[in-house]
C-alpha cells in the first residue's frame, strides 16, 4: 500500500468509519441494522478498490 494510500486511510476512512459507529449506537431503535450495513458497504467498497487497483 503506498503513503497516500495509507494517509487517505488514516486520515478521512478510519475516522468517518468510526464517526459512524458512534452516531449508529446512539440510535437505540435501529443501531444494529445500521452497523450492519455500515459493514456491508465498507466491506464491497474494499473489495472493490482491491479488483480494480489488482492489489497495488
Amino acid at each position: 500500500m503506498s503513503v497516500p494510500s495509507l494517509i487517505f486511510w488514516l486520515v478521512f476512512a478510519v475516522p468517518l468509519v468510526g464517526l459512524l459507529i458512534w452516531i449508529m449506537r446512539q440510535d437505540k431503535r435501529k443501531g444494529i441494522t445500521g452497523l450492519i450495513v455500515l459493514a456491508i458497504i465498507v466491506i464491497i467498497g474494499v473489495a472493490y478498490m482491491y479488483a480494480r487497483t489488482q492489489g497495488r
